[in-house]
């Protein structure tokens, strides 16, 4: 019997507790300072700064649960987590019980985002379930007398090697047991050799849920009573509210009006008697003159942006441009870019005895519990934040306002309230992509190889901009972070977008590299092949070639095929695809895509292809049509009808490859294949027509106009 304590901190004796409330089983615990990854990438937050960041137990049933502060959103980590745990162990996937975004149960983290899930937290799991299985193998071997070497793990039972009857079976082995241990990171985790469940596509997890409607989603949560609110919000970010009246609202037959602390609402138990009595509140605002738009936001940001972190620098510019034959210098631009998930932000909240219960639709249970508790006056342990199925975040349900006044007006009207944003709410409110502006000043010598990159980055961040060419004179410049951190500077909130700052940043530099490519009349793959060295970039190009039977030709050949490369979240991505043009409209359609991706080692190939895909359709959105309309703070662009999404029909023939690389470790996979879309477009249409686009998005007008020129 085992039941250790590590440190005589308050949040520690919670931890016992729970494995006490949880009952008899065998637990393997971990915390972010045994890992540095996790470490590194904000685990740990201010309520637990040492607090165990994952638990793994088998409870005396055999049963194997995983608890973990990472949420579902379609992503898929869900089932490829578990995958990750069970072969470890030696169990059956299905025997596996996710248990994610639920602060009472799960440890510490700071969120789901950065395709970080399998590349950080996935190494620490399989470790822990290593761990899991020695202790299960220690306790075989006092069981049934026999060596260790003479045990085997194989579909949750230990077995003795040639006696077939000699079998412990997990359930055996846990019960009766409290055994609680701190992960020491010694335990070996298996070869790639030895999978048995990871490197295979079982069907996920939460299929049934979804393809039934089982599952559930902030917005299908019910509790008796529950009020549904609508909020006055303002006409502008910026504007401040002067006077409001309510009281025709308050005459609505089981309206209640909440007007404290700058919170407004009606509230009804019909969400569309609230939404009525809403239109009858009548409200004065003070608006701020705009002092940009989304015409003039450009030049805004080159003026704003002044302070640069500069890294990557190698050689002298100076002498880069001695060497040069050809100076190319070009500015790239690309808008801001709105989520628009198909869940808006939604949250319920119910307050009982002092305790508060919400619910969100989040990529962050645990920073925006910590935000309720702060704005409700609660302690961090008397909020309990739950987080359901997520119907999509790419990093905009990071932060959570609905779930905060969902809580504000359950603590004001005593009784449980849902938030849910309405989609012009959605679009307003949304941490937009920031806009963004690349310069780069580039020269080749007269061997066709790249010797000058001088790269300048405002307000977006250098997110995947690293230099992989072989370019002996080189430096990167970010002015801004690219993060939301320039809050003054933004008319409105921006934040993380899918890839966020990659997406403009890749644009630019493989828009630049086939202008050079097309100057010394080189195909644009072999102008990529000559100037790097990079043997995994080298590895994807080559293979996207391949799949898609690339021909040699310098651009413009009129074939309409684009090229663009690129690195996010350690995973190198090659996408080639093939245009056609209706010069007439203006309008591009992508006929074919090839993307191959090298990603380390695969833990499910079919979910690492549907992101690829996902991906791809994702990134059509934001190169042909996304593009966030406003005048200073009043967001133009408030629906799906003038923020135009990638459909079905436009959808082409998307070929995926996961090149081979069992050398190094499980790297990201939500994002990479969406960094080149943009880029490889501009440079089809280039090859289409010798027009060449500078800003995103590629839309019918500004090819129009390009072809103008």
């Amino acid at each position: 019997m085992e039941d250790r304590e590590y440190s005589s901190e308050s949040h520690t004796l919670e931890r016992r507790d729970f494995i006490k409330t949880l009952g008899g089983g065998i637990f393997i615990l971990f915390t972010v300072n045994d890992w540095p990854e996790l470490a590194a990438q904000g685990r740990g937050g201010p309520s637990y700064p040492s607090d165990f960041n994952a638990y793994l137990k088998i409870a005396e049933d055999g049963k194997v649960t995983i608890y973990s502060g990472k949420i579902e959103m379609g992503q898929g980590i869900m089932t490829s987590l578990a995958q990750e745990a069970a072969d470890e162990l030696g169990v059956a996937l299905e025997s596996i019980e996710m248990i994610m975004g639920d602060t009472d149960l799960c440890p510490y983290d700071a969120g789901t985002y950065g395709s970080m899930s399998t590349r950080f937290f996935g190494p620490a799991l399989r470790s822990a379930a290593a761990e899991a299985k020695a202790v299960l193998l220690d306790l075989a071997s006092d069981q049934l007398k026999t060596p260790i070497k003479k045990l085997s793990v194989q579909n949750g039972a230990v077995l003795v090697t040639g006696d077939k009857k000699a079998r412990l079976t997990f359930g055996q082995l846990a019960k009766g047991q409290k055994i609680a241990r701190k992960l020491e990171g010694k335990a070996v985790t298996k070869s790639v050799a030895e999978f048995m469940i990871m490197g295979k596509s079982p069907r996920r997890l939460d299929a049934r849920e979804k393809v039934t409607g089982k599952a559930q989603y902030a917005g299908d949560i019910r509790i008796p009573g529950m009020l549904y609110a609508r909020i006055v919000r303002p006409p502008a970010h910026g504007a401040r509210l002067k006077t409001v009246d309510t009281a025709s609202a308050s005459k609505v037959p089981g309206v209640i009006v909440v007007n404290e602390g700058g919170l407004v609402a009606v509230l009804h138990e019909d969400p569309e008697v609230a939404a009525k009595a809403l239109e009858t509140v009548k409200a004065d605002w003070e608006v701020p003159a705009p002092a940009v738009d989304d015409a003039t936001i450009y030049d805004y940001i080159l003026k704003n942006f002044t302070q640069a972190r500069e890294s990557d620098k190698r050689g002298d510019l100076t002498q880069g441009e001695k060497l040069a034959a050809s100076i190319f210098e070009h500015r790239y631009e690309a808008p801001y870019g709105a989520h628009a998930p198909i869940e808006t932000h939604t949250a319920i909240a119910r307050i009982e005895n002092g305790r508060a219960t919400v619910w969100i639709g989040t990529q962050g249970p645990f920073p925006n519990k910590q935000r309720i508790a702060e704005t409700i006056g609660f302690a961090p342990s008397a909020v309990h934040v739950l987080t359901p199925y997520v119907g999509g975040g790419f990093g905009g349900k990071n932060p959570a306002p609905q779930a905060v006044e969902a809580a504000r007006l359950a603590k004001i009207t005593g009784k449980p309230v849902q938030v849910t944003f309405t989609r012009a709410e959605e679009f307003f409110y949304d941490t937009f992509r920031p806009a963004g502006v690349v310069k780069i000043k580039s020269g080749i010598d007269g061997a066709g190889k790249i010797c000058l990159w001088d790269y300048n980055v405002y307000s977006s961040g250098s997110r995947s901009s690293e230099q992989f060419y072989d370019v002996p004179h080189n430096v990167l410049r970010a002015y801004g972070q690219g993060m939301g951190g320039e809050s003054k500077v933004h008319p409105f909130a921006t934040g993380p977008w899918r890839a966020p700052g990659a997406l403009v940043n890749v644009f630019s530099r493989e828009s630049q590299i086939d202008i050079m490519a097309a100057k010394v009349k080189l195909d644009p793959l072999e102008f990529r092949l000559n100037n790097t060295s990079d043997r995994r970039m080298r590895s994807v190009l080559e293979a996207a070639a391949e799949k898609f039977g690339w021909k040699k030709a310098a651009s413009p050949s009129g074939r309409g095929y684009g090229i663009a490369c690129g690195i996010d979240s350690e995973t190198y991505v090659a996408l080639i695809l093939e245009i056609s043009i209706d010069k007439a409209s203006g309008r591009v359609k992508v006929k074919r895509v090839v993307a191959a991706q090298e990603m380390g080692i695969v833990i499910n190939p079919d979910g690492a292809r549907m992101q690829m895909e996902g991906c791809i359709t994702m990134g059509l959105g934001y190169t042909l049509t996304e593009d966030v309309n406003f005048k200073g703070g009043d967001i133009l662009t408030r629906s799906l009808s003038s923020y135009e999404l990638p459909r079905f029909s436009w959808l082409p023939e998307i070929e995926t490859i996961l090149v081979k690389n069992d050398e190094i470790g499980p790297k990201g996979g939500g994002e990479p294949a969406i960094v080149p879309v943009g880029a490889a477009v501009a440079n089809a249409i280039f090859d289409a027509t010798g027009a060449r686009i500078f800003r995103l998005p590629l839309t019918p007008d500004r090819v129009k106009q390009a072809l103008k020129v």
